[in-house]
């Protein structure tokens, strides 16, 4: 009786977010907030559905490796990416550390493993963005070497045996640029967003490249109105294949200030556009509630489980850097912000650092610097549950 309850209220709740175009990641929020663990249990595998359309499928490899160990591990897992309840600070120790002459690196995760770009090739730069595609390959684009600004790709097979960087000769390409942004889609395309030009000029436009192709193209996406130009800001990928901006240096007609700006894009639909969550004098501005982080640039931003995108960190007034977290899920109705207060050995700073998410459940902080000094073999970690890969 109790499990045909459960049914009923799950096809009921499909029924109801169909008709108010609610997206899977706020159904799966909203059945787990109701549902005991044990009553998770026995929802099965449209559960699991929700969860990969959801968590993403790195997060929910991770959930179906712990219900293979123990069917209540799973659950709680479920229930910990969820709520956050169990989301901790810790200070890692490893053998190996990165060259202490090197600084501005960049690193990702490939599956449960940290990747590292530090010497040529590609040439040496910084201001530059290292990706992950399909898994395990890592894409290089820009920034600035030797010879100035760069505008060019590497790709890196890690299943390659050896492993060879190649240079990828896209057509139309994307003016040379450093302190961009960029993030992947569908595990083949690569987004760049805004950067610093020649000359100090800020950057506002949008590319895709898909790598999937044979001869990759550049395309610009085009849009009515585009967020002001900035350096220094994020992009997320959240509910497949939605985008989120925030923050950076920004542009205010002659003048340039930190934003604690918030936009989106849903590359979806026919004619994506640029809309504005949060931000003065926007079009479609609104202003989330909660406390929303200092404006700041050079950040981080988590996308988590759900469609929620964790902020921290980054250059803000003063030099200070502090390593609070601010938690928004633009999947709301109403955008809220909120502080997560999360125990443990937080960095003390977090600046000039770089992050990625390892095994879709953990997020690995390197480095870091605090306006005076460099601190370079430095390594945290931001576990979401208790449970450890």
């Amino acid at each position: 009786m109790q499990n045909q309850l459960i049914d009923f209220v799950l096809v009921f709740l499909l029924i109801v977010c169909g008709i108010l175009q609610l997206s899977d990641e706020v159904l799966s929020i909203k059945i787990l907030s109701r549902l005991t663990p044990r009553d998770i249990a026995s929802v099965g595998s449209l559960w699991r559905m929700v969860c990969q359309n959801a968590w993403g499928s790195e997060t929910t490899r991770a959930r179906d490796c712990a219900w293979c160990k123990e069917t209540w591990m799973g659950i709680r897992l479920a229930r910990e990416l969820t709520t956050l309840e169990a989301a901790a600070w810790r200070k890692l120790t490893v053998e190996v550390q990165l060259n202490p002459q090197r600084c501005n690196f960049s690193a990702c995760a490939v599956g449960i493993e940290l990747s590292f770009l530090e010497e040529a090739p590609p040439p040496g730069r910084w201001g530059h963005t290292l990706s992950c595609v399909n898994g395990s390959r890592l894409v290089v684009f820009g920034g600035c070497g030797r010879q100035g600004l760069l505008n060019d790709v590497f790709v890196l097979d890690l299943d390659a045996k050896p492993p060879t960087w190649r240079e990828i000769s896209g057509l139309a390409p994307p003016l040379p640029r450093s302190w961009h942004s960029s993030c992947t889609l569908d595990g083949t395309k690569l987004i760049v967003s805004g950067g610093c030009a020649d000359s100090g000029v800020l950057l506002s436009d949008t590319f895709l490249l898909d790598l999937s192709m044979e001869k990759p193209v550049w395309r610009e996406i085009p849009v009515a109105w585009a967020p002001p130009s900035r350096l220094g800001h994020t992009l997320s990928v959240y509910g497949g294949r939605k985008i989120l901006m925030f923050g950076g240096l920004a542009k205010s007609g002659p003048l340039r200030f930190r934003s604690s700006d918030v936009f989106t894009m849903d590359l979806s639909e026919e004619e994506p556009c640029w809309r504005c969550v949060t931000g003065s004098g926007m079009p479609g501005s609104g202003n989330p509630g909660g406390v929303a982080p200092p404006p700041r640039l050079d950040h981080v931003a988590v996308s988590l489980p759900g469609g929620r995108i964790v902020i921290f960190g980054g250059s803000v007034a003063g030099l200070h850097s502090a390593s609070q977290l601010y938690l928004l899920d633009p999947t709301d109705e109403k955008p809220t912000w909120r502080i997560l207060n999360v125990p443990g050995r937080p960095p003390r700073f977090a600046w000039g650092h770089s992050t990625c998410v390892v095994g879709g459940t953990r997020a690995i902080v390197l480095s870091g610097q605090t306006g005076e000094e460099w601190m370079l073999s430095e390594l945290h970690e931001l576990s979401l549950t208790s449970y450890i890969i």
